[in-house]
C-alpha cells in the first residue's frame, strides 16, 4: 500500500491535470493504494509524492505523461 499525494498549483489551473492523474492512478491501483490526495499550492507546482518521495516534479521533469506517473507508481507499490 502507498500513499499518493499530487501538489498542484491553484492559480495556474493544474486542477484538471491534478485530477487527471488523480483519477488514472484510482482506477488503476485504487485497492493498492492507501490514498491519493490533492494538495493545493502556487507558484507554478505539480508534483506527485508517493510515501514522501517526489516520483513527478514539473520543473525538473518537465512535460508529465500521465501512464508514466501510474507505471512509476505501481513500480514502487509492487
Amino acid at each position: 500500500m502507498a500513499d499518493v499525494r499530487i501538489e498542484y498549483c491553484v492559480p495556474c489551473g493544474f486542477l484538471d491535470r491534478a485530477e487527471e492523474v488523480q483519477h488514472a492512478l484510482l482506477t488503476s491501483l485504487g485497492e493498492e493504494l492507501d490514498a491519493v490526495a490533492l494538495v493545493t499550492g502556487d507558484k507554478g507546482v505539480f508534483r506527485v509524492h508517493v510515501d514522501g518521495d517526489t516520483i513527478y516534479d514539473k520543473d525538473e521533469d518537465g512535460d508529465y505523461d500521465v501512464d508514466a506517473l501510474v507505471a512509476t507508481v505501481r513500480d514502487r507499490v509492487d
